[in-house]
């Protein structure tokens, strides 16, 4: 069908990126900062992990820990290794720090030596165990266990594990006769075999620890003994040159005040290891490439994190200030003026115009409306277009569409007349432009005829309380809380009390069934819920709020959807802002854009808490965000990278190239050829983004990654371009159909005696937003010269719809 001459207009799918290595400036230390200022060692099993920084004569902090030199006043007392202090004998000391001409001193209290401390299961072994990863869900914590040994994931029933150990197995696991004989420490050690391999050394404080319980006679320890309140972590956050490294210090503090430090015990994780990594003794290490981490912090279910920020090590004196159009433009620069990144430069008004269509309505602009705009010299004609597009009608039918991906508006489950109600109700709340939080309190408290009222059907789709808990929780919240239904939440400070607290809300929906597949949601009687291993009644409550008071009169959802959409809920005007951030800008603040927690901040905190109070400020109103959104400078700014910000791709500093989503770009293409999609039993003209059923039929929506709508998020759809994706567009029948009809775009230019340079004009402008460029006007020269207008047409259309420009928003 076509050229060669055709092909060499296709470009790659994703634009070329180079590469570059910058070394780190050198600092001089102009004082040493020691911690803790204490070290307090207390017990033959005790030491302290020591943090020292380096502080210049400008404030800049950095970490030579273990660049520094030590020295003890009296050595009997305590020794010191790899920056860990440990005791020898009762006594006072004082241990002298050195580094770059420097010195500090700290106290050193050392008592209780020649003691073992009583070892607590709870509270000392189950973190071990945690440690080492035996009870994770890839190892004894997975549910059917691990060659017969059982225990549970992340240590949350530590009753149950402490039964698994000492009286399964008839006790085979533990030797008190001769605690090195034990099982559990020679499979540990690595001197018997073991499916998990050697996790310790035999001289490790992890053995010496399990070893004195042993002999200790493996006591569960006192039911009175101070519990773990929460960990406090140093440093919170740091900027860090490239290939250097900091030390983390983590200190357990218990319900008697008490503090001890946990570093060697904690779990750490790195967000990004290419930006940096750490180590199991919480040193982080940085690379060569520039950008931000967040280190995830993890003792005994209590998780806090490290972020780390790696900026360009000579790029501040290429930094410029460019233009602010709104706070938005003020947040980012400033971030990126800490990283060393410049920004890249504006895009051109084509690309910006087909930018706010695509994804501000799901929809190209027409060539009359690019000429238009292309044609007007007013200073604020970035604003109209904006103004303009946001009162189009297909703005209600491309967000009800997403919306309807979020809240699983799915026929299968719903049957065709709830999930039509359902979705039409969707597309209604954006047309009027209700205010979101009036319409998601409707939605939580919904009751009614599944047949007649639309948002019930959500009731319909989530079939237990368990269910709502967890989609209700993810879809309007960002809480992921599917975790804490059976244990205590890896990375954030959600249990099983906090699941099922929420879950309380829901046990009185009831469904009664009517005909023709309906049914009638109601609320019955208030029914809490129960810990599943226990059966005590839990005391229903959202996750990180109270008890309502008065659950038992009237709807208990009644006050969970008030404290959802209240304004000082910390999470919900927060996740929509940032859901709608992803949408226009290619990544949430927070990534996932649902999956908020301590552990997975947001890239600029600042700038997430400014969208979030412009939401509140203006009632809920999605409009007005996205409106100033797509009015910044930030959302403006060109996709094409510069020498700074290349390998950026959380801050913004060039906008993010992204596949167009898979209703869109069949629409779009339909609207190119002028050739719409038919669609059975729906009306002539009918477009993807109107579809109301996820299950119509469709190889091309299949194909391109539309959503299943089996979770309550955006995860369902895929973006990402593929090689059936790829030979669907150049080769199906059904393009080639569009292209070559009689009715369509092509036919029509060809009949109306355009030239050449006319007909290609108008291909550009229709696919592509833009006039033709030299390659494509060269390109289809030779398309004209060896073919009759109407085919050499068709050939350089499907060549455009084949063309990265076309195929992706820039």
């Amino acid at each position: 069908m076509v050229s060669l001459a055709t092909l060499a207009l296709l470009v790659s799918w994703s634009p070329a990126v180079s590469s570059g290595v910058q070394e780190a400036p050198i600092r001089d230390a102009a004082s040493l900062i020691v911690s803790p200022s204490k070290i307090v060692i207390e017990g033959s099993n005790r030491r302290q992990q020591i943090l020292v920084t380096a502080l210049t004569a400008t404030d800049r902090r950095f970490d030579v820990t273990h660049l520094a030199e030590f020295e003890f006043i009296n050595t009997d007392v305590a020794r010191i290794d790899d920056a860990i202090v440990f005791g020898i004998v009762d006594g006072d000391t004082e241990l002298l720090v050195r580094h770059s001409g420097l010195t500090a001193r700290v106290s050193v209290e050392v008592s209780d030596i020649s003691q073992y401390p009583p070892v607590n299961f709870q509270n000392d072994v189950i973190p071990l165990l945690s440690k080492l990863g035996c009870n994770s869900g890839g190892c004894h914590g997975k549910q059917s266990g691990q060659n017969g040994f059982k225990l549970s994931v992340f240590g949350f029933d530590a009753r149950s594990d402490y039964d698994s150990l000492v009286r399964e197995g008839r006790g085979r696991r533990v030797f008190p006769g001769d605690p090195a004989r034990s099982l559990l420490l020679l499979k540990a050690t690595g001197l018997k075999p073991h499916g998990g391999g050697q996790r310790t050394a035999p001289d490790s404080q992890e053995i010496e620890l399990l070893n004195a319980w042993i002999e200790q006679g493996m006591p569960w320890g006192e039911e009175e003994a101070p519990r773990l309140e929460n960990i406090q972590v140093e440093p919170t956050d740091r900027v860090l040159d490239m290939q250097s490294q900091q030390q983390i210090v983590v200190t357990a503090v218990y319900s008697d005040g008490s503090h001890r430090d946990v570093t060697s015990a904690t779990t750490y994780t790195s967000n990004s290891d290419v930006v940096a990594n750490v180590d199991a003794g919480g040193r982080v290490q940085t690379g060569t490439a520039p950008g931000e981490a967040a280190i995830t912090v993890n003792y005994m279910g209590a998780v806090g994190a490290v972020r780390v920020i790696v900026p360009r090590s000579s790029m501040a004196d290429q930094f410029f200030d460019p233009t602010v159009n709104n706070q938005i433009d003020a947040l980012v620069w400033a971030k990126l003026k800490k990283l060393g990144v410049a920004p890249s430069e504006l895009a051109d008004d084509a690309t910006y115009l087909r930018r706010v269509f695509l994804h501000a309505i799901g929809t190209l602009p027409s060539p009359d409306e690019v000429l238009t705009f292309l044609s007007d010299r007013s200073v604020d004609k970035r604003q109209g277009i904006v103004e303009a597009v946001l009162q189009r009608e297909e703005y209600s039918e491309y967000w009800g569409l997403k919306f309807s991906d979020i809240l699983m508006v799915n026929e299968k489950k719903l049957g065709a007349r709830g999930a039509y109600e359902f979705d039409s109700w969707l597309r209604d709340q954006f047309r009027t432009n209700r205010p979101y939080d009036e319409w998601v309190r409707e939605l939580i408290t919904a009751t009614g005829n599944s047949g007649k009222y639309g948002p019930v059907n959500f009731y319909r789709a989530m079939r237990t309380p368990e269910d709502l808990t967890k989609s209700i929780s993810q879809a309007f919240l960002g809480i992921r809380m599917d975790c804490a239904q059976c244990h205590h939440h890896p990375f954030e400070k959600w249990g099983q009390a906090d699941f099922y607290g929420m879950t309380g809300f829901f046990g009185g929906v009831q469904r009664k069934s009517l005909n023709s597949g309906r049914e009638l949601i109601y609320y019955g009687s208030y029914s809490p819920a129960m810990m599943p291993l226990t059966g005590d009644v839990v005391e229903t409550r959202p996750p990180g709020g109270i008890a309502p008071e008065n659950l038992e009169a009237g709807d208990p959802r009644v006050h969970l959807a008030q404290w959802m959409t209240s304004s000082e809920n910390p999470y919900f005007a927060r996740l929509i802002v940032n859901r709608i951030w992803k949408h226009f800008l290619g990544r949430g603040l927070i990534e996932p854009e649902d999956d908020f927690r301590s552990t997975n901040p947001a890239t600029n905190e600042p700038l997430l808490d400014f969208l979030a109070d412009q939401l509140i400020r203006k009632e809920y109103d999605l409009k007005a965000v996205m409106r100033i959104i797509m009015n910044s400078r930030v959302y403006q700014l060109s996709s094409k990278p510069n020498d700074t910000n290349f390998e950026d791709e959380q801050n913004y500093s060039h906008f993010l190239v992204e596949r167009i989503p898979a209703e869109v770009l069949l629409d779009s293409v339909s609207q190119v050829t002028s050739s719409p999609e038919r669609f059975a039993g729906m009306p002539h003209g009918t477009r993807a983004i109107q579809l109301w059923d996820n299950r119509m039929p469709s190889y091309f929506l299949d194909t391109f990654g539309r959503s299943e709508r089996l979770s309550a998020c955006e995860c369902g759809k895929s973006g990402e371009p593929t090689m059936a994706q790829a030979l669907h567009l150049m080769n199906a029948p059904e393009i080639d159909d569009k292209i070559s009809d009689p009715n369509g775009r092509v036919a029509g230019l060809v009949a109306a005696g355009l030239t050449q340079d006319e007909i290609v004009r108008e291909l550009c402008l229709a696919s592509l937003s833009r006039l033709p460029n030299e390659k494509e006007i060269q390109v289809a020269s030779e398309l004209f010269a060896q073919a009759t207008p109407e085919q050499a047409a068709g050939d350089f259309l499907w060549s455009l719809l084949n063309s990265y420009d076309f195929l992706f928003v820039r």
